[in-house]
């Protein structure tokens, strides 16, 4: 497994982020994201995180690059009846997929959101995307259902599958 750190992300990290994300954008199979990114607008993303999410990168301890990048963000911020729900992102650079990262950042991720209250995560998966439909099962995520038609790429309908992961025991009622 490669020697990694797991650290919270930086506004200095906007430019690596985005030359992670860009070719994942552009490859077209992995994800919704439909239009390139720039580091301007990912600088104001990472400025105006929800004082409730978590935003941790990987980094590459021999040549210090980051390699991949994981967030929670709360469900919704419209009611507290979702307090305990957050939405995972999960993107590792492509010439170092399969190589552990994704698992490294989830081992850090899942503890922080338990730490921040989060019981339960919640994502989707594009129904083409099996490598990570793969990935999050092994972590204990289920699945819900699938949408779709959920999102529209050009011309092209796309399915994303919805999964779901509890953080205590399912249906397990916190002691407050």
């Amino acid at each position: 497994m490669m020697d990694l750190l797991i650290r919270e992300v930086q506004l200095d990290d906007a430019e690596a982020i985005v030359s992670i994300l860009n070719p994942i954008i552009e490859a077209g199979v992995y994800t919704v994201l439909d239009a390139p990114l720039t580091a301007e607008a990912e600088r104001k993303y990472i400025t105006n995180f929800p004082h409730r999410g978590i935003f941790y990168v990987a980094v590459h301890r021999r040549d210090k690059r980051i390699v991949g990048l994981q967030s929670i963000e709360p469900f919704a911020t419209y009611t507290r009846a979702f307090n305990h729900v957050a939405v995972l992102g999960t993107f590792v650079d492509l010439s170092h997929r399969r190589q552990g990262i994704g698992t490294r950042l989830s081992e850090v991720i899942l503890e922080a959101a338990r730490r921040k209250g989060y019981e339960k995560l919640f994502t989707y998966v594009r129904a083409d995307n099996f490598e990570s439909l793969v990935f999050h099962l092994k972590l204990g995520f289920r699945i819900v259902g699938t949408a779709q038609k959920q999102a529209k790429l050009g011309q092209r309908y796309v399915d994303e599958i919805i999964i779901e992961k509890f953080l205590l025991e399912p249906f397990q009622e916190r002691a407050d």
